[in-house]
């Protein structure tokens, strides 16, 4: 590969210079600070700064927005400590679902087979009731079926059906969810 001819194409990050270098500085450091516990202030911060977020929304220390301006978080959602959402591309994480530390969510990546590595993104969507285990990865272009669970540490590649667990790398089915009531 030749990185020297490396360029992002039709790529744009979706924001004004301006609003990129405030985030950068202001808005980034806030919502990852340790020493803001808040997840009201966190989810203003990063309402301020484009995010679609409802009510009821929980984000614990250390969590890492790339662009808050591709992020949509639906009602009572939560995101645990040191949580990755890299948004190259837009992330949608519908109602009640569960990010768990150390969760990375990737939108963007690069074409192996293209000689200057171009970038290539897609959205992640997590639909209502899922559950992304602690250390897990979800790829881009990947959606998370209704009520789906990724276990610990597993790495999403592909979609995932509805009310199915799945776990390990590359993740695979391993038995329906049953909710109890």
């Amino acid at each position: 590969m030749r990185l020297d001819r490396y360029t992002t194409g039709t790529y744009t990050t979706g924001a004004t210079i301006w609003k990129q270098v405030l985030w950068y500085f202001v808005g980034e450091p806030l919502v990852r600070s340790y020493l803001i516990p808040f997840s009201g202030l966190k989810v203003n911060i990063l309402r301020w700064f484009g995010a679609e977020i409802g009510q009821g929304v929980r984000i614990k220390t250390g969590v890492r927005v790339k662009f808050p301006w591709r992020l949509v978080i639906k009602d009572f959602v939560w995101i645990g400590e040191d949580v990755w959402l890299d948004n190259l591309d837009l992330i949608t994480i519908e109602s009640h679902c569960c990010i768990s530390q150390g969760v990375y969510l990737c939108t963007g990546n690069h074409d192996w087979r293209d000689r200057s590595f171009a970038l290539s993104t897609a959205p992640i969507y997590i639909e209502a009731g899922s559950w992304i285990a602690a250390r897990a990865i979800v790829a881009a272009g990947v959606r998370v079926g209704q009520g789906a669970v990724l276990g610990l540490g597993s790495v999403a590649t592909r979609s995932l059906e509805p009310m199915t667990i799945y776990l390990g790398n590359p993740a695979i089915a391993m038995k329906p969810r049953k909710i109890r009531e």
